[in-house]
């Protein structure tokens, strides 16, 4: 018997999303994208948790009505975000990292805090390994299955300090997913 994943996605998630439909095809789109997820009217505030099926429909809304793969989506709105959780999260951050510090040390640094402040909230655990100056791997597995978004954040990082990333993916049959990430 496969168990259902009903999980919370912390409303901070949920109001970038809005931004990002906003910014990406107009103020007046988000309704319409709201409507097909048939979840118009729902305001969703930054200090509380949503249904991850709620995040599930909005974005496939926005797939059907923008034509999109999915994934393509939830890349780029991972890079998206990521200026603004850095800036969220700048006191937690060294001055002296670059992308590979930055990654390898979020888990630690960030989540914890991100956990505590939102119960409700569970980010998936970063499991980052380096293998060497330049080169990382790095493990996803969460029953969200949203890689994509991990993926897209990771780009964004890179592109603050300045770096490019190459990542090379193998998707497993129980859903993980393991990167190999080169920094340049």
């Amino acid at each position: 018997m496969q168990m259902i994943y009903t999980g919370h996605m912390h409303g901070i998630i949920h109001v970038e999303l809005k931004k990002y439909i906003e910014i990406k095809h107009g103020v007046d789109f988000y309704p319409a994208v709201l409507a097909e997820a048939g979840l118009s009217n729902r305001l969703y505030i930054p200090v509380s948790t949503y249904a991850d099926h709620e995040f599930k429909a909005i974005v496939q809304a926005l797939q059907r009505l923008t034509g999109q793969p999915e994934t393509a989506i939830l890349e780029d709105f991972g890079e998206f975000i990521t200026p603004d959780f850095i800036d969220m999260y700048h006191t937690l951050i060294d001055p002296s990292w670059k992308t590979a510090d930055f990654l390898t040390h979020a888990e630690a640094s960030v989540h914890p805090v991100v956990r505590l402040n939102n119960p409700g909230s569970r980010p998936p655990v970063l499991q980052f390994e380096r293998r060497g100056p330049n080169e990382l791997h790095f493990h996803y597995d969460s029953p969200r299955q949203m890689s994509a978004i991990a993926k897209g954040i990771m780009k964004g990082v890179a592109r603050h300090y300045g770096e490019t990333l190459t990542i090379q993916e193998e998707v497993h049959e129980d859903g993980t997913i393991d990167m190999t990430i080169w920094i340049s």
